[in-house]
């Protein structure tokens, strides 16, 4: 069974850097495959596929302008170039609309993170290439904090992990794998239940629930309550007639 988990996340300054580029660096991807895919179909081609645009994509990075992308974890952008394809396909299949381009104004900021290379702990959760050394005091950069502490399963199998900025914070979302509750076993036993005006119900079983309406401490307390309104009503009679009203309703006609 797949139960699917979001959790704010904590970063210092330094890893909002990097999460800001992770996220731009997978809308980039995301833009670059449409655009490939809409250069090909107006050449006369056929649909490219996930494997042929993620080899060209690898060719792309090789480009000597293009080398700022081997800083950024390969899976963010394979999967940017993944989400592009699937997109087209969702198109085709009349399931979604014609994908448009993700504006670095408008879109939300979102990546992908590698599912087996994610590590929990009670307060920390790991992500992938944050850290762009790979230096062990440099590796911490890596560990995020978690806003809530002990609710990811540190033992479980993940998947599909994304993070995302809301316009305030991070937040990551992941599935993880729990096993499913054992199902009940049916029976064909029932109950009868006889709703009362003295009794509130008698069960079939013999067991009866009281009316509360009818114990005597109910019964008192309507009483006092029918005293008490009677009380205010016979005081607000006595002040319309009575001259502080009169004043006041010359007060406010003046």
């Amino acid at each position: 069974m797949l139960k699917t988990l979001r959790i704010m996340l904590i970063p210092n300054d330094k890893q909002k850097t990097r999460l800001f580029q992770f996220a731009g660096s997978a809308r980039f991807a995301y833009n670059w495959a449409l655009s490939e895919e809409e250069k090909n179909y107006n050449a006369g081609g056929k649909f490219l596929s996930d494997y042929e645009l993620r080899k060209r994509f690898t060719v792309f990075k090789n480009e000597p302008n293009n080398q700022w992308l081997y800083t950024i974890s390969n899976n963010v952008c394979k999967q940017a170039v993944k989400d592009a394809v699937i997109a087209y396909q969702n198109f085709f299949k009349g399931l979604a609309e014609h994908p448009k381009y993700k504006s670095r104004k408008h879109s939300k900021p979102s990546f992908y993170a590698d599912p087996v290379k994610i590590k929990f702990t009670v307060t920390h959760v790991k992500l992938e290439n944050i850290a762009q050394s790979l230096k062990k005091n440099h590796q911490g950069a890596n560990w995020f904090r978690l806003a809530e502490h002990d609710r990811v399963p540190t033992d479980a199998k993940y998947s599909n992990p994304r993070i995302s900025f809301d316009g305030l914070n991070w937040f990551l979302t992941v599935g993880i794998e729990i096993e499913a509750p054992k199902p009940t076993a049916k029976t064909n036993d029932g109950i009868g239940i006889d709703l009362g005006v003295k009794d509130l119900a008698i069960c079939s079983t013999g067991h009866i629930y009281k009316n509360i309406n009818k114990t005597r401490r109910v019964r008192r307390l309507k009483k006092k309550q029918r005293r008490l309104q009677r009380k205010i009503s016979r005081k607000y009679e006595k002040n319309k007639k009575g001259e502080r009203y009169q004043k006041d309703t010359q007060h406010y006609k003046k």
